[in-house]
């Protein structure tokens, strides 16, 4: 398994490829190289976690087997951030462990991720130093929510109504002055909800990275239904992350860093204009660098509950506050 100083020293390379790249292994090196065959970008394979590609490029089946060798996946995503395909690279052996994710009933793991986010959701809105009445409603409301939903039993849809209410609460409160009209992730009714998609997608494919490297099937969650092709474990556990994004995506408001000249309109949807994405990107990518330790202790400790059977008091919880 991977260790934490390992772990710490690694990379995720994320090129915004805007025009056709190359990319190539030269001495155990990823090599990216433009139309004019100028060197980009250039690291170690040793080094690297997982390779994040937006836009167009040209892979080698080099690339491809220095992949599987060193344990990173690839990612390639549109310029409007929709997922290509992936190149994977994980630990498929863990038989023991995939028997016991299949074997698993309960919905004491699940209660415990939900209150998990919900306790962070109301972190952040208590950390807001001017609050206004809306927020204080909402942080009445959270609370409540967070007593009632540890005393349910193991009802599952009591469970997902609960948290449903509770995002909506918090949403409309955290985010009411920077032209919100709900989250609506598919029609992307305003700049928020964009930006919203991007960070969720880098948290997903982050908490993916690590759960592939101790062996999960990443399509059996504890909390998530299961559907064809969801991932429903990655689901559950970027849920306490996404405070992480929705925390960044607030302070960038109140920065100036989100300005509407930096999207498109096309047929009533907002895009991420891909000249802007680099811009972006970097600002969002630094929060989840930021809590880089806290998702590989999150995934590590899980992973351990987990296969020990250990009980739902006993498995991870990711405090926001503590950063």
């Amino acid at each position: 398994m991977l260790s934490f100083p390992d772990y710490h020293k690694k990379r995720i390379l994320v090129v915004n490829s805007t025009q056709s790249q190359k990319f190539a292994i030269k001495n155990d090196n990823l090599v990216v190289k433009d139309e004019e065959d100028k060197i980009i970008l250039q690291d170690t394979c040793f080094r690297i976690l997982s390779v994040w590609i937006i836009g167009n490029c040209s892979i080698t089946s080099v690339l491809l087997k220095k992949s599987k060798k060193h344990g990173f996946p690839i990612f390639h995503l549109t310029t409007n951030f929709r997922p290509i395909g992936i190149w994977n690279a994980p630990t498929e052996g863990n038989f023991l462990l995939r028997y016991k994710q299949y074997h698993y009933k309960g919905k004491e793991v699940a209660k415990r991720i939900v209150v998990n986010k919900i306790a962070n959701q109301l972190r952040l809105l208590k950390d807001i130093r001017k609050k206004t009445n809306v927020e204080t409603e909402a942080i009445e409301n959270l609370e409540n929510y967070l007593l009632k939903i540890k005393t349910l039993n193991d009802n599952w849809k009591e469970i997902l109504g609960i948290e449903g209410i509770a995002s909506k609460v918090f949403f409309n409160a955290y985010f009411w002055n920077m032209n919100w009209k709900g989250r609506q992730p598919r029609s992307k009714t305003n700049e928020i909800n964009v930006l919203m998609d991007i960070g969720y997608t880098f948290v997903f494919y982050w908490i993916e990275n690590m759960l592939n490297l101790y062996g999960f099937d990443v399509y059996k969650g504890v909390y998530h239904q299961n559907f064809y092709q969801r991932k429903s474990l990655v689901c559950d556990l970027m849920e306490p992350f996404r405070c992480i994004i929705d925390k960044q995506i607030r302070k960038a408001w109140n920065l100036g860093q989100i300005k509407s000249e930096d999207f498109n309109i096309i047929r009533t949807k907002y895009q991420l204009k891909p000249e802007k994405n680099k811009q972006y990107i970097q600002w969002l990518m630094q929060a989840i660098l930021e809590h880089k330790s806290d998702i590989f202790y999150y995934c590590r400790d899980y992973y351990r509950a987990f296969i020990r059977e250990k009980s739902a008091e006993e498995f991870p919880y990711f405090d926001i506050k503590k950063q």
